[in-house]
């Protein structure tokens, strides 16, 4: 008994020290990051060799999906909404699943990304994008399976797929234009209420210039149809520090309506003590 004791012992040592040794992946895990014009693309996939084997036709068969890589789906990022094929594809990651053929590979675009390989069962409305890509020959074999940010321009990439002696892209046309028209036009029309309230919110916290920060104030007022009852408390408070106690009062009143409204206890709370400072309740 005390031996065999000994022996599972042992056993569970030899396990624990071999648990702890780490050894390299045949198919290694690779991360890319790209910006494309003003989008932010990941790329996250694993890498097999050809290891003298055949790969097209053979160890990946025509005609038959696979997942474009080794181990877990490989998985593309977006963080804008892009096209691919004339389809939409919102901001977001998906798996990429390859059919090749001898001339050309279909490509998927797939919304669930939590597959070991080819989802068991195949749901074609998670299908997001499909396209059809020709295949291209290159003059000397890649040994391991790569995909690439190819042909960057500010406004389109082409996810690249090279292994064997084949090339495929996958063109994606990214929002610049929409971005940046809209950025000139934010840029160009002055700055929104909220950032004249901040200013002014800054400078009063600050002990800042008080003239420039009721400037601020008034100007992001007069731009808000319904001021909110914590901007109201903080031009009442505003008032206050220049002060002026009637319009302290007047706004610190509309800030307690608003907060009651709302049945925010802080901020009637607050309303109520500075009412009180300033003599009026």
């Amino acid at each position: 008994m005390k031996k065999l004791v000994l022996f599972a012992f042992a056993l569970t040592l030899m396990f624990s020290v071999n648990a702890q040794i780490e050894t390299p992946q045949p198919s290694p895990f690779s991360k890319m990051e790209q910006k494309v014009g003003l989008t932010d693309v990941t790329l996250e996939y694993s890498r097999p060799s050809m290891k003298g084997r055949t790969i097209f036709g053979d160890l990946v068969p025509y005609g038959k999906m696979w997942r474009a890589g080794a181990n877990k789906n490989t998985m593309v990022t977006f963080s804008d909404d892009v096209t691919v094929g004339g389809s939409e594809l919102k901001a977001g990651s998906y798996a990429i699943f390859i059919t090749p053929a001898e001339k050309s590979w279909e490509v998927v675009f797939y919304s669930d990304t939590n597959n070991w390989g080819t989802p068991r069962e195949w749901d074609d409305s998670k299908v997001a994008a499909k396209v059809t890509a020709e295949v291209y020959d290159l003059p000397m074999p890649i040994e391991t399976y790569t995909i690439s940010f190819d042909d960057l321009t500010s406004s389109s990439g082409v996810i690249g797929m090279m292994w064997e002696k084949a090339y495929v892209g996958v063109k994606f046309e990214v929002p610049t234009d929409k971005k940046v028209s809209a950025s000139i036009d934010k840029t160009m029309a002055g700055p929104s209420a909220n950032d004249y309230y901040a200013a002014a919110v800054y400078n009063l916290s600050e002990g800042k210039d008080l003239d420039k920060a009721k400037m601020w104030m008034d100007k992001a007022m007069s731009m808000l149809e319904n001021p909110g009852f914590w901007q109201l408390r903080q031009q009442s408070l505003l008032y206050a520090k220049m002060g002026d106690k009637k319009n302290a009062i007047a706004t610190a009143k509309k800030s307690l309506a608003g907060a009651e409204k709302a049945e925010n206890a802080d901020y009637i709370k607050m309303n109520k003590a500075s009412l009180k400072e300033w003599g009026a309740m």
